[in-house]
């Protein structure tokens, strides 16, 4: 952007490890306690690429997130990354908020934030897989958005031009800014967070914001598991174990009686 330093705010979450991920099998919920919370791997891609273009074109990155106290951990993370300041976004009655109540909790964030020239967040998390959130908030906020991104080539002017994958290969489109991406991991190698930025969050040395629904001006019936549209009624296993049968005799009677079992399933 010519003459003008970028603003850019990035959207990350905390999610359980999912190599840790158990379920209650009564509830059928998420068992979180006890259970490692990491950085949601798509937005530590989107982290670097929110610094990567501050250190080209110049400008601040804000670190955007929404979760319980200690989400701020991975807040910290980001601006040991290279952010610049932070915001949690943290409230007892943001719990449960399925994506259209979170989309307009951090689209709310976002404007009293101050906007920005561009919003980058990961593609999709790993503990719901929806890959909503970004279309959703760039719909709330009538922003120009382009999903699946995988390179991003350059900023030129008030258009950033970038390349999506789509089923047909790869898409290179031009597309004006303000302008919300979400991105994959192919875009990237995100870079280790530096110790001395990391203590600077701890200390307060890098500035981090805790706001609640009322700083948003947000009822509780527009938040959390109230404001939702969509409830989860079960969350469930799926069955790993496979049915297996064994064909005894000589390998003509056996290979016979296998051809003759895919005959009758209708697979040759």
């Amino acid at each position: 952007m010519t003459g003008k330093k970028m603003r850019i705010i990035v959207l990350v979450k905390q999610v359980p490890d999912t190599t840790e991920i158990k379920l209650n099998p009564k509830t059928g919920s998420l068992e979180r306690e006890g259970v490692k919370s990491i950085l949601n791997p798509d937005d530590r891609h989107a982290v670097e690429a929110g610094i990567r273009l501050k250190e080209e074109y110049g400008g601040t990155v804000t670190v955007l997130s929404m979760g319980p106290e200690q989400a701020i951990d991975v807040v910290s993370e980001a601006l040991g990354m290279g952010g610049d300041a932070g915001v949690l976004l943290t409230d007892r009655v943001f719990a449960g908020a399925d994506t259209w109540a979170t989309s307009t909790t951090l689209g709310l964030a976002i404007r009293k934030i101050g906007s920005g020239d561009l919003i980058i967040c990961g593609r999709q998390a790993i503990d719901g897989d929806t890959a909503q959130i970004g279309p959703q908030v760039a719909e709330m906020l009538n922003l120009n958005q382009a999903t699946s991104v995988c390179n991003i080539h350059a900023v030129e002017g008030k258009k950033i031009i970038v390349s999506q994958r789509c089923e047909e290969g790869f898409k290179k489109v031009r597309l004006p800014l303000p302008a919300l991406l979400t991105v994959t991991d192919e875009l990237n190698e995100p870079r280790y967070p530096l110790v001395s930025s990391l203590l600077d969050a701890c200390s307060g040395s890098l500035p981090i914001q805790c706001w609640n629904a009322a700083d948003l001006g947000l009822q509780a019936s527009q938040a959390g598991l109230e404001g939702s549209l969509t409830q989860v009624i079960k969350t469930f296993s799926p069955k790993s174990g496979r049915d297996g049968e064994l064909f005894s005799g000589d390998a003509k009677t056996a290979v016979a009686n296998l051809v003759e079992r895919l005959r009758s399933h209708q697979l040759v």
